[in-house]
């Protein structure tokens, strides 16, 4: 993994590595449960509205993609979902998707 050979910088991030060797390995699947969907999704808007900040924004919407994990049809899982919110912060850490641009 990054970070635990020596070459990659002190953050741990190695510009070469596959994102997917990031991944955390899960084949889990969730049945669906309306519940625990509207509560998630909840939990996500009472953090949005008590918070207007970006981090806020982010936890709201890694909530929402959880909270997708007990939706029927829906096509997502555990390792789809963190890849998805480590590019998001990636992205932000790099200061957006046009960082040079207005």
């Amino acid at each position: 993994m990054a970070g635990e050979d020596g070459e990659t910088g002190a953050d741990g991030a190695g510009d070469d590595e596959p994102d997917w060797e990031m991944a955390p390995e899960g084949d889990a699947t969730f049945p669906e449960n309306a519940e625990k969907r509207e509560t998630l999704r909840e939990v996500a808007d009472e953090i949005r509205a008590r918070d207007d900040s970006s981090e806020a924004s982010q936890i709201g919407a890694f909530l929402y993609r959880v909270s997708d994990l007990y939706k029927e049809g829906e096509e997502t899982s555990i390792p789809e979902i963190y890849m998805n919110m480590r590019h998001i912060l990636e992205v932000r850490e790099q200061g957006g998707l046009d960082p040079d641009g207005e």
